[in-house]
């Protein structure tokens, strides 16, 4: 079975959802860059974000007793909010191979 949307064919799952959702626009849900933040984002920035993600992640706990939706929200934005230190890390071991000591 074939799947074609606006005349062009989606072979996998990631060009359905590209095709169906448009290229530029993401689908609706939670603000991914509010639980994991940016490399440049200053301290102060940092700590609001952080004090702004705690409270949504508070509201779709909440939420989450009585909807299904909201609770694996909360669970995706608890995972999210988690990955940060390892990203940030990342962010400040990037660097040329060939420099330092054996270089």
């Amino acid at each position: 079975m074939r799947t074609f949307i606006g005349g062009q064919e989606a072979v996998t799952a990631s060009e359905f959802e590209e095709l169906a959702l448009g290229f530029d626009e993401r689908p609706m849900g939670l603000d991914r860059e509010l639980f994991l933040g940016a490399a440049e984002e200053t301290p102060a920035e940092r700590a609001a974000r952080l004090d702004a993600a705690c409270d949504v992640l508070a509201d779709l706990r909440e939420q989450g007793e009585t909807d299904e939706i909201a609770a694996w929200d909360a669970l995706y934005a608890d995972a999210l909010s988690r990955t940060v230190p390892l990203l940030r890390s990342a962010a400040r071991v990037r660097r040329a191979p060939w420099t330092g000591e054996a270089a």
